[in-house]
């Protein structure tokens, strides 16, 4: 199982990752940004091309254009919630994403100077084993 994702791992092209991950946490700032301060969209406009006159003269269609338009209204407010949500999510898991890459980075940073010090400790025993023969 864990050479399954140590490969995955390796087929990562990190050095991309790490490079777009400030652009990834920047546009889910944007998106945020613009969701969060959007105001709903204002209610009582007619949509284009309906008779007015016409739906005056029936009480049937004022009742049921009323109720069609009270339902659509609240299936925008919770379209907008759950947009708002949404977004929020979107930049908190963008921020987390940049954040871990900046640990990744770091991990892998501290990795190769580990892999030197080992290169250069071995280096040093292979000559003291070497003078010692």
């Amino acid at each position: 199982m864990a050479i399954g994702w140590l490969t995955v791992l390796k087929l990562v092209p990190w050095g991309d990752v790490i490079k777009n991950a400030p652009v990834i946490a920047d546009g889910a700032k944007k998106l945020w940004d613009g969701v969060g301060k959007k105001p709903l969209a204002a209610a009582g406009t007619s949509p284009p091309g309906t008779d007015l006159a016409a739906a005056r003269a029936d009480p049937n269609v004022v009742a049921s254009m009323k109720a069609q338009l009270a339902e659509a209204e609240l299936s925008i407010a919770q379209l907008h919630e759950q947009m708002q949500a949404s977004s929020a999510l979107i930049k908190a898991l963008a921020e987390q994403n940049a954040e871990l890459i900046q640990r990744v980075e770091i991990n892998r940073v501290r990795t190769l100077w580990v892999v030197g010090m080992l290169v250069v400790f071995g280096a040093i025993a292979g000559l003291n084993l070497a003078v010692a023969l």
